[in-house]
């Protein structure tokens, strides 16, 4: 972090809401978690009583089954963002330009300018035609964060050994991918990928994750992780989540399911909804949506706001959860549209 940059760096603004009597569909939360999750959290207490094993073996191992690569490239993190903010900080330099797509997660741009770097914004869709040889780093998200959709397999993968060839380092985030089939980068020269448990796992509040890398950048990673970077206890249930397959494909296919509902009442009741490969939709509802943000927010639903995001003045975008849920969402949509 450049010490220069960070008075002139702002927070940036996410969805979630901790009130309790709100139906909150602005965060991208699974709403459940593994089968015994909450058995293996409270028999890790006695961990919490210790320093954990910082070479955090069983989690790494776990790590490295879940995405497909070797044990030894998994960095531990407290979280997806902490993954981030880790690569940035040991690959962008002040007045290092990378590459960060628009509209997408608020965060790339307010940690390459901590970091010192320019961030040089362009439409996501058009990210993967750029020549890399002119950054430090080029960032992809993938399902992308508020539009939903996946870069085409063939030409990320073109992208990736282009940025290889050109010695720029590709961060992909793949924060929502365990959502989909789609391969991961992990493992492949010259990508560092960031991981999190919180969206697919439903556990936000756990604050684990990941890095996958090799090569200098991953012997950097290694180097700058902080000691202790991953309690105990978030290492014993991000191990036991991660080895649990079956809930991943349940939730795969659920969630493909729900999203499909909730498209189409969304399409029903006038929104335009944009298709997804993410537990969340985006939709255009034509106007400033403030007025109807507030509405929902009086009965009781909270949506994201996705003006927030750059480039975007009259979207929302809304969480898939279960029928419940989105059948509650139409209710209220219904009195306020």
């Amino acid at each position: 972090m450049d010490p220069d940059s960070v008075d002139d760096v702002g927070r940036v603004p996410h969805g979630s809401s901790d009130d309790p009597d709100v139906l909150d569909l602005s965060a991208n939360i699974n709403p459940r978690v593994p089968d015994g999750t909450r058995r293996v959290y409270r028999s890790a207490f006695e961990d919490a009583r210790s320093y954990p094993n910082d070479a955090y073996p069983a989690f790494r191992a776990a790590a490295a089954d879940y995405v497909g690569c070797d044990p030894e490239q998994i960095v531990p993190t407290a979280g997806g963002l902490a993954a981030i903010r880790l690569t940035i900080g040991v690959t962008v330099s002040p007045g290092d330009r990378v590459l960060v797509p628009a509209p997408s997660f608020g965060e790339y741009v307010r940690e390459v300018e901590l970091a010192g770097g320019e961030a040089v914004v362009v439409p996501h869709g058009e990210l993967l035609d750029r020549d890399p040889a002119e950054y430090a780093m080029a960032i992809v998200c993938t399902p992308n964060n508020p539009t939903g959709e996946c870069y085409p397999t063939a030409a990320l993968r073109a992208f990736a050994d282009r940025c290889e060839a050109a010695e720029t380092t590709l961060l992909a985030d793949e924060a929502f991918l365990g959502f989909t089939d789609r391969p991961s980068l992990a493992g492949r020269p010259g990508v560092v990928v960031a991981r999190s448990l919180t969206k697919l796992f439903g556990l936000p509040g756990l604050r684990a994750g990941f890095v996958v890398a090799d090569g200098v950048v991953g012997d950097r990673l290694r180097t700058a992780r902080p000691a202790w970077s991953l309690g105990g206890p978030a290492a014993a249930v991000g191990a036991h989540a991660m080895r649990d397959s079956a809930f991943v494909e349940e939730t795969r296919r659920r969630v493909e399911r729900e999203r499909a509902f909730l498209r189409s009442g969304l399409d029903t009741r006038g929104f335009d909804a944009l298709p997804s490969d993410a537990p969340f939709v985006l939709c255009d509802v034509g106007e400033s949506p403030a007025d109807l943000l507030a509405s929902c927010r009086e009965r009781g639903v909270v949506l994201r706001d996705a003006t927030t995001f750059r480039g975007l003045d009259s979207h929302v975008r809304i969480a898939v959860r279960d029928r419940d849920a989105t059948e509650r969402l139409f209710a209220v949509l219904d009195e306020v549209r």
